[in-house]
């Protein structure tokens, strides 16, 4: 029976210490941005050996239930279709679509906002192509960002992102007439992969930029009164601080209110790191889409006031 208890404990250490103290430790940070299915896969053993010797189910099975409810795979949330319709995807400078391909499929999806990160392309003119097979809609440009939009215009502010060669980008738009304000940001990668190398100082250097970053988007919408979505590839798993400081700015995550399933936004890896918050929206759906176009795929929110 030691093995099915010790099993529920660190099933149940692993979630609290990534989710609490996260990014304040560095182990603490490699539970809070360890891929989910490694949390799953830690309770198989106890699991075999609660069959071969008849005892110890239930703490076994109990683990199983925590480590996946702590990966996010337990989202069950009822769908509807809402009427502000938002997608984000980053595109990875089209290495695996073409411009034109890509404003084809996210012209189909009959999107209000399009929140597209890794938007520059290969060749001068492929924003242009982009914004061709997009008919109707207006394209902001920051750095490697990129907002299109049908909703009327109102304004547009750009920041540098701190640490990083990229900028946010922030369009103030006019839906069901009143402002919405939407920010578009690409956040830094925490290198946690450095620790293998044992390149520690990288682990908290790019951890440090992060912290910088997030303050810059809590500014940007403590600035912001009303209505107001976050989405983009924020390279930040579903739990830890950072997380949690972004939806206390900028309000619930879509696929914790209306998404099913764990919502794996880039699926080399099986983690969810692309978001769309909001502020003063109530979500309806989120869903990723089966696409084949980055080695990220695209979330299309919706939502009603």
């Amino acid at each position: 029976m030691v093995l099915p208890w010790f099993t529920l404990l660190l099933a149940s250490l692993t979630w609290v210490l990534g989710e609490w103290p996260g990014e304040r430790t560095l182990p603490t940070l490699l539970l809070a941005y360890a891929p989910p299915l490694l949390w799953v896969g830690a309770t198989l053993p106890a699991l075999l050996w609660t069959h071969g010797h008849g005892k110890g189910r239930r703490v076994a099975w109990a683990a199983l239930l925590v480590a996946t409810w702590g990966a996010g795979a337990l989202h069950l949330r009822p769908q509807a279709e809402g009427a502000l319709r938002v997608v984000t995807f980053n595109v990875l400078g089209g290495q695996r679509a073409t411009p034109i391909q890509l404003g084809r499929a996210l012209a189909a999806l009959n999107a209000d906002v399009i929140l597209l990160q890794e938007s520059r392309f290969a060749t001068p003119e492929g924003r242009a192509l982009l914004t061709a097979a997009l008919p109707g809609y207006r394209a902001e440009h920051a750095a490697e960002v990129t907002t299109l939009t049908r909703l009327p215009l109102l304004d547009v502010q750009v920041w540098p992102l701190p640490a990083n060669r990229r900028e946010v980008l922030l369009t103030r738009l006019s839906w069901q007439g009143r402002p919405l304000g939407v920010v578009n940001a690409h956040l830094g990668t925490v290198q946690v992969s450095s620790v293998l190398t044992g390149d520690l100082e990288r682990v908290r250097r790019t951890r440090d930029a992060r912290d910088q970053q997030v303050r810059l988007l809590r500014d940007i919408a403590a600035q912001s009164p009303g209505l107001l979505l976050l989405g983009g590839d924020l390279n930040t798993p579903p739990r830890g601080r950072t997380y949690r400081e972004l939806r206390t700015a900028f309000g619930p995550d879509a696929h914790d209110q209306a998404g099913r399933g764990p919502g794996w936004t880039f699926p080399p890896l099986l983690l969810r790191i692309d978001h769309v918050m909001g502020r003063g929206l109530t979500p309806r759906s989120a869903r990723v889409l089966p696409w084949a176009l980055s080695d990220h795929r695209p979330l299309l929110v919706t939502f009603d006031r």
